[in-house]
C-alpha cells in the first residue's frame, strides 16, 4: 500500500495543516534596499496600507504602517514556531521581553493564557535588497496547557542540529524538533507544549535537496502520529514511488520510512509531525480553545486586562539599528547566538 495519504496542491499560504498543528505560513519577501528609519526605500502608492499582502514588486507590508510586519496582537491558547531563514525579525511582547532574530534562528513562544506581541521586519541596509523568508507554524496546545504562563525559547541557528547525508548528492536536515537517527536532539521547545510531552512525537524539520540525492525519511516513532511534508522549491521529486512536478502538501503515513529522491534542480521541503491531541478546537482569529465559551470567556478577558497591557511606546518598535541578535526576557536575562556573543 502506498504510504502517501493524501496531496493538496501548494498554493498562496496558510498552507493545510493537521492536528496537532493549526496554521502554516512561508513569507519570502523581496525587500528592497531602506531609508535610514529601516523602511522600504521605495513608494508604498497602490498598497492597502495596514492590510497590504499585495505581494506587489515581490514583497508586503502586511499590517506594518512603516516598517514591514506584525505590530501588536493577541495570542491564548496555542504556541508559535517562527523559522527565519533569510531577514530579521523584532519581537517585543506584553511581558516587557524582546528579542531580534534571524538568520537560521528559531523562536518558540507559548501564549498560553495570554499574550500581546509584535513581530517586526526592520531592513537594516541601506546599499542593498533586504530579503525575509521565514516559516509561521502555530501549533495547538492541549487543554490542561492552554492556561499555562506565557513563555518564549530562543533556538539560535548554531545550536539546531543538522544531518548531513550524501546519497547521489547532498540532503540536509535541521531538526528544530523531534529526534532524527543519527543527530544529536535538538535543545528543549517550551515546558508546557505538546512537543515536550513525550506522546506528542512532535517533529518540525526542514529538508534541502541537491539535485539527484537520495534520502529515507525514516518512520515516526509513536503509534497514530500523523506528519505533512511541504514540497516548496524544486522542478521534480519522487515521493514513495510516485512523482511530483507541482509543489504539494503531502500528508504521510507515520509507520513507513519513506523514499524520496530528487530532480534535477535543488529541492526543499518542510515536515510537520506530531501525534494527534485529538480535542475540539475552537478558534476565533488569535484565540485558540476547545469550546465557544471559552472563547467567549478569553475576549472578555483580553478587553479586561489586555493579557498585561503594552509596556512599549508604539504598537510597532523596532529595536535600532545594532544587527547583533539578542533575546531579553520578561526576568531580565539576556542571551545572544553563540557567534555574536560578546567577548
Amino acid at each position: 500500500m502506498s504510504a502517501i495519504v493524501s496531496v493538496d496542491a501548494l498554493g498562496a499560504p496558510p498552507w493545510k495543516t493537521i492536528d496537532p498543528f493549526l496554521f502554516c505560513v512561508y513569507h519570502d519577501d523581496a525587500y528592497p534596499a531602506a531609508d535610514a528609519q529601516m523602511r522600504p526605500r521605495a513608494s508604498l502608492a497602490g498598497r492597502a496600507i495596514g492590510q497590504d499582502f499585495s505581494r506587489k514588486d515581490g514583497w508586503s507590508m502586511y499590517h506594518g504602517r512603516q516598517v514591514p510586519g506584525f505590530p501588536s496582537h493577541p495570542h491564548r491558547g496555542f504556541e508559535t514556531v517562527t523559522i527565519v531563514r533569510t531577514g530579521l525579525i523584532d519581537h517585543s511582547d506584553s511581558l516587557g521581553a524582546a528579542a531580534r532574530f534571524g538568520q537560521g534562528d528559531v523562536q518558540w513562544l507559548t501564549a498560553g493564557r495570554g499574550i500581546v506581541h509584535a513581530e517586526m521586519f526592520p531592513l537594516l541596509s541601506e546599499e542593498r535588497a533586504n530579503p525575509l523568508e521565514l516559516f509561521q507554524i502555530w501549533l495547538n496546545l492541549p487543554a490542561r496547557s492552554k492556561m499555562a504562563p506565557p513563555h518564549f525559547t530562543m533556538l539560535w541557528g548554531p545550536d539546531i542540529p543538522r544531518l548531513e547525508a550524501r546519497d547521489g548528492a547532498l540532503t540536509t536536515v535541521d531538526v528544530i524538533a523531534g529526534r532524527l537517527p543519527g543527530v544529536v536532539a535538538p535543545p528543549a521547545p517550551p515546558p508546557d507544549s505538546w512537543a515536550s510531552q513525550a506522546e506528542g512525537d512532535v517533529a518540525i524539520w526542514t529538508l534541502r535537496m541537491q539535485p539527484g540525492a537520495r534520502w529515507s525519511l525514516p518512520a515516526a516513532a509513536g503509534q497514530g502520529t500523523r506528519r505533512m511534508l511541504y514540497w516548496f522549491a524544486g522542478n521534480q521529486v519522487t515521493i514513495d514511488g510516485r512523482k511530483f512536478a507541482q509543489h504539494a502538501a503531502i500528508e504521510l503515513s507515520g509507520s513507513a520510512e519513506i523514499a524520496i529522491a530528487n530532480g534535477d534542480a535543488a529541492s526543499e521541503f518542510l515536515l510537520l509531525q506530531g501525534r494527534p491531541i485529538a480535542e475540539p478546537v475552537a478558534q476565533y482569529g488569535p484565540f485558540v480553545m476547545n469550546t465557544r465559551e471559552e472563547i467567549m470567556q478569553t475576549m472578555a478577558d483580553y478587553q479586561r486586562t489586555g493579557f498585561g497591557g503594552w509596556p512599549w511606546d508604539a504598537d510597532d518598535p523596532v529595536h535600532g539599528r545594532d544587527p547583533r541578535r539578542f533575546a531579553r526576557h520578561p526576568d531580565g536575562r539576556e542571551e545572544r547566538p553563540r557567534e555574536t556573543a560578546p567577548a
